[in-house]
């Protein structure tokens, strides 16, 4: 996903403090600490409670109410979970689980269900005997969403009764009362996100899709409807999957469009000491793998103890079964974890009492007794299915060794490459015209397609911190190729060399040369086939430049429109035919250049158009989901061509200016 990023001027660039310059007083007493009452503490600084305040922050609202309903599901009290997006993007989640109890909470001496919307560290979730697993942790999910909310209604359903409250910034504005009579129990909790905190309140209904779809797998038979109301005709999609992960793996295998090297998908559970774990997984005909695990139904992007327990577990298991059956010899070195990873599809659940997550937003699981449980069952049931299974073993493997024969070819490869730049004079690209800057929070590098660009590119740039890289010709689709490819190619070698970094498993963020990565290309086709390939190979070999934010993509104008002295560059239809008008409202006639190509514009042209930081525009490749764009690279640069038919028959109606 990429987002638009407006490029620093030069008093930015050269790190100038955008702190307020506030007197500080030289007295430090009691009465300079502030007391935050009640959630004011989350409104303060609601990115320590949700991440941040941007899309991302805005949608794990959603996803802490939700986490609640799961819960309710988790401890067998819940079937069906409705999500919907109303107009003005308001959301309701309704569930029909127990309800939140109403009863007054004894500390404190108000209804439970207010403590729930009002008190963070509040919840059944902490050893009271509500639940005995939960991914909502920490206590502080609905309380956050109520604090960061303009106003938030909840509707509780239990013993016959309904019960509404209303809140405004995160403070009742009246009683709990009684609404009447129920005929089923649940909760419905209905909320606008406060736009006076988010840089946004708009709602994507693809992130949220993906995200519920992912609860409607990790909970089988539990059916969960996502419906979108905010456009003239709803929107709806209903889920729920009786075969539970092993459906999810199928799922994305489907999705993708690849194929799968052995029919039946690998299932294994286990549970020890009221922990559960269970694995779905199977191989396919790619080079890559996907590793998705999940912690009482919370996502881990960032993994934890349960992925590191199950990586270890399949790499030894393999090659124990591979020296067993004489599939490695004694002279052969083990398979690594890459090696017996190469094209597999995973995906890992566990359920525990006492979930510890890093951070609040759970991005990774850190129990350590889960390591030794899922290594545990894992190893022993991966062993018997192979003991069971040889011909799936045998596929398995010779995959496995494939990669590591691949591996040591790349192996091979950079190490000639690497003595064959030592007997270079310089180590850097020929083609590279550098920079004299070495402060990476000052430099950047172009990557530009063509040698005539590349000579305007080099003539028109500062020197002291703009560094050209030319390419030319047709570069690699490294979806389609293992690493030793990679290596000795005369156009991604260039690239590897000048940020300094190394690739793949070599890869070290903190020998990058250049702190911004610029895609230049042409505004058409060929242009913008160069800036996916690109990025395919950066997310593929590269991927901590994108996950850090160094990788932009330049946006060179399309239109010159002239009249006289005054010249604008347009980049759009709209942009153009708006300069147009101005420059002809009292008469005469403008001039309209449509450029083709960055090579027909002159250096000062193509600084004052797309490199002046003072002017330019440039948009920062971003990845908020990993999963979806590993997707979307698979389908576009794969091999199947059904797919990315599909794929682009589905998003056609988004496309605009299919020239550039």
């Amino acid at each position: 996903m990429s987002v638009p990023a407006q490029a620093p001027d030069r008093a930015t660039i050269k790190g100038e403090s955008s702190v307020e310059n506030k007197p500080i007083s030289e007295q430090y007493d009691g009465s300079q600490i502030q007391v935050l009452e009640g959630l004011e503490a989350v409104r303060k600084r609601p990115g320590m409670y949700i991440g941040s305040t941007g899309p991302q922050g805005l949608h794990h609202l959603v996803y802490e109410i939700v986490d609640n309903a799961i819960d309710e599901a988790l401890a067998g009290f819940c079937t069906h979970i409705e999500v919907e997006l109303l107009p003005d993007n308001v959301v309701r989640v309704r569930d029909n689980g127990r309800g939140i109890p109403v009863d007054i909470q004894p500390k404190l001496g108000i209804p439970a269900v207010t403590v729930v919307f009002t008190v963070l560290h509040a919840g059944g979730k902490f050893g009271g005997g509500g639940y005995k697993v939960s991914g909502g942790l920490h206590g502080v999910g609905a309380s956050v969403v109520n604090a960061l909310s303009t106003w938030l209604e909840v509707e509780v359903r239990r013993d016959g009764r309904c019960w509404k409250q209303r809140f405004e910034y995160g403070k009742a504005t009246g009683d709990l009362y009684d609404a009447g009579p129920a005929d089923e129990s649940g909760t419905t909790v209905t909320f606008a996100a406060d736009p006076a905190i988010f840089e946004t309140t708009l709602y994507d209904y693809e992130t949220l899709l993906t995200r519920l779809r992912e609860q409607a797998f990790l909970n089988a038979g539990v059916r969960i409807t996502f419906t979108d109301r905010r456009g003239e005709e709803p929107v709806s999609e209903s889920m729920c999957y009786e075969g539970g992960i092993k459906s999810f793996v199928d799922y994305i295998h489907k999705r993708r469009g690849v194929e799968v090297l052995h029919d039946e998908i690998i299932y294994i559970s286990g549970e020890q000491n009221g922990q559960m774990a269970e694995v779905a997984m199977q191989y396919n005909d790619t080079y890559n793998e996907l590793v998705l695990s999940f912690a009482n139904n919370i996502h881990t992007p960032e993994g934890g103890t349960h992925e590191a327990g199950f990586k270890a577990a399949l790499t030894r298991a393999l090659n124990d079964y591979a020296r067993k059956n004489a599939i490695l010899k004694d002279s052969d070195k083990n398979l690594t974890g890459d090696d017996v990873r190469e094209g597999l599809t995973v995906v890992i659940s566990v359920k525990l009492t006492d979930a510890q997550f890093e951070g609040q937003t759970k991005a990774k699981l850190g129990n350590t007794e889960i390591r030794s449980l899922v290594d545990g069952i894992v190893y022993e049931k991966l062993s018997y299915f192979l003991e069971e299974n040889p011909a799936v073993a045998r596929t398995i493997l010779d995959k496995g060794v494939g990669a590591a024969r691949a591996r040591e070819a790349a192996r091979r490869a950079r190490e000639l490459t690497r003595r064959k730049s030592a007997l270079e004079t310089a180590s850097l690209p020929g083609k590279l015209a550098d920079c004299s800057e070495r402060d990476i929070d000052l430099t950047e590098i172009y990557i530009v397609e063509g040698d005539s660009a590349g000579g305007s590119a080099k003539s028109g740039r500062d020197r002291r911190y703009q560094a050209i890289l030319p390419l030319w010709g047709k570069m690699l689709n490294v979806e389609k190729a293992r690493l030793d490819r990679v290596y000795g190619n005369d156009k991604l070698m260039p690239v590897v060399t000048a940020l300094g970094t190394g690739i793949g498993s070599e890869f070290d963020l903190s020998k990058l040369r250049y702190g911004k990565v610029i895609i230049m290309a042409d505004a058409d086709v060929d242009g913008s086939h160069i800036r996916t390939l690109l990025l395919t190979f950066f997310f593929r070999f590269m991927r901590p430049l994108i996950e850090e934010g160094h990788v932009y993509i330049a946006q060179p104008p399309l239109f010159k429109v002239a009249k006289g002295k005054k010249v604008y560059y347009a980049f759009s239809d709209e942009e153009r035919d708006r300069y147009i008008a101005e420059l002809t409202e009292n008469g005469g006639k403008a001039e309209v250049q449509r450029y083709k190509g960055l090579g027909e514009m002159d250096p000062e042209q193509l600084w004052e158009t797309t490199m002046d930081p003072a002017t330019r525009t440039m948009i920062r490749v971003t990845m908020q989901d990993a999963v979806k764009a590993d997707e979307v690279f698979t389908i576009l640069m794969g091999d199947k061509v059904a797919p990315r038919k599909e794929f682009i028959e589905q998003n056609a109606k988004y496309v605009s200016n299919l020239d550039i």
